[in-house]
């Protein structure tokens, strides 16, 4: 179900779904960090895996969980709960590696990322007006990393800003302070 949601969502010649007032509705794939319930926009989403092999890599910070490999394509995988600072994703029966495509900086393109998460739920529609501000405090996300909190079901679930959480210059930049504290001193 969820991935013929996200087959239809993501191709460019179908229609956005529209409330009866003609507003569009955004969709979003609903998934779990932990128990921490996030969303993101389901435009940025290119297909849901089950978890496979992926090959670790050494000197990298808990969040890199290794690379894979899609259709010949080495794939970086993310640990998503852990880049947030949120506890490390335990692989069970429900985990899932989400496939995003991140625009690079300067129009550079984008890259292809896995980000691996609990369990994936739903796609969901919401209304414009269902979409609130970050609030400064109350988040277990850093704001920063947030577009919006989405309402839906009387909760508000955050929004995740994928281009802010997997800037690869700011990962880059993570890393190598990662690397520079792991290697001992010669």
């Amino acid at each position: 179900m969820i991935a013929s949601s996200i087959a239809s969502a993501s191709r460019g010649h179908s229609q956005p779904a529209r409330e009866d007032d003609g507003s569009p509705l955004h969709q979003f794939l609903c998934f779990a960090l932990g128990l921490e319930p996030c969303a993101v926009r389901i435009d940025l989403v290119r297909e849901i895996l089950e978890v496979g092999h992926m090959t670790p890599l050494p000197l990298m910070p808990a969040f890199v969980r290794g690379v894979m490999n899609l259709r010949g394509v080495v794939v970086p995988v993310i640990d998503l709960g852990a880049r947030l600072g949120l506890p490390a994703t335990v692989i069970g029966r429900r985990t899932c590696i989400v496939i995003v495509d991140v625009c690079l900086p300067d129009d550079g393109g984008t890259q292809t990322l896995g980000v691996l998460v609990d369990a994936v739920q739903e796609v969901i529609n919401i209304a414009e007006r269902d979409l609130e501000p970050v609030p400064r405090l109350g988040t277990r996300i850093d704001a920063a990393h947030l577009r919006s909190m989405v309402r839906h079901r009387q909760q508000a679930t955050p929004e995740l800003d994928l281009a802010a959480i997997l800037d690869p210059q700011r990962l880059v930049g993570l890393i190598g302070e990662h690397r520079q504290h792991a290697q001992p001193p010669h």
